[in-house]
């Protein structure tokens, strides 16, 4: 009996031990302190966010860049519609996107003073220039201002090819040929139809002239046989500015959304990543963050 009391008692020690512990609520292993939480952003409640822009914005892969970020920091998916300048604008007029990116001062200002786009913020500039073939045929090379280089290419009737589309650059075009008293047309002037990288395309293909932001250029000039023959005229500046469509206008347009992107726009994070863009693979930027300036400041 004594030898069975001294078998027996040290198992009931350690199973009355084995039962408080259990009975505690305390697990054996290290308490889970919430130091491997990762917090999530909070999906908004009306999430998508439709961006009217100009079609130089994607082409360069400037948005590629852009959008991705700003979907992670606020939760908020993009539905990028690329157009035209004069496209992207419309639809604001119709209240059919939420924000505008886009590069026509002259003909965002009349929506400015119609009160139909709200948050108008200068966000960044490159600028135009003239590209067409190496052999120069119109000799645009060396000239003095646009006005000769377009004297040059309709005098000696070289192909040029036109946006025709109503976009911020056909609008710079245009006031450019008004400038230099041309009306251009006949069979060596051909409009497009089509956003810029098409139109280099075409200009390329067809060994013609076109004017053409930097930065779209730089970003598709291995793929052309074009060459940059005319640049550096203060006029042929390039301004982006973004807008948000005036939510009290269009009830339905998504307010919270495109106020957002645009502050994300201007933010300097965003203003140094604008800079740093084509720096690593162009060896200059293919555009300048201006957020925070004003058009005087860039001599406009």
């Amino acid at each position: 009996m004594k030898r069975f009391l001294k078998a027996f008692l040290p198992i009931t020690l350690s199973l009355s031990l084995f039962l408080t512990g259990c009975g505690s609520g305390q697990s054996a292993t290290t308490p889970n302190t919430g130091e491997n939480t990762q917090t999530e952003t909070t999906a908004p409640a009306n999430p998508e966010v439709i961006l009217a822009t100009t079609t130089s914005t994607q082409d360069s892969g400037l948005l590629d860049v852009l959008l991705p970020i700003f979907e992670d920091k606020t939760g908020y998916k993009v539905k990028t519609i690329a157009v035209g300048t004069g496209a992207a604008l419309a639809m604001g007029e119709k209240g059919e996107a939420d924000v505008l990116l886009t590069h026509a001062p002259s003909s965002e200002q009349k929506l400015v003073d119609e009160q139909v786009v709200i948050n108008y913020n200068l966000v960044m500039h490159n600028d135009f220039v003239f590209v067409g073939p190496a052999s120069d045929p119109a000799q645009i090379k060396g000239k003095a201002d646009s006005v000769e280089v377009l004297q040059a290419i309709a005098g000696s009737e070289a192909i040029f090819v036109s946006r025709g589309d109503d976009s911020g650059t056909h609008k710079m075009e245009l006031n450019l040929w008004k400038k230099a008293n041309i009306e251009p047309s006949g069979s060596w002037y051909h409009e497009s139809g089509s956003g810029m990288g098409q139109t280099l395309t075409i200009a390329s293909e067809k060994e013609g002239y076109t004017l053409t932001d930097r930065g779209t250029y730089l970003s598709m000039k291995d793929s052309l046989n074009l060459d940059i023959l005319f640049e550096g005229e203060a006029s042929l500046l390039n301004i982006y500015h973004v807008m948000q469509v005036n939510p009290e206008k269009f009830p339905l347009v998504n307010g919270d959304g495109a106020k957002a992107f645009v502050e994300f726009m201007i933010d300097p994070e965003t203003q140094d990543l604008i800079g740093e863009f084509g720096i690593e693979e162009f060896g200059q930027p293919l555009f300048f963050p201006d957020a925070g300036k004003t058009m005087e400041e860039l001599g406009m």
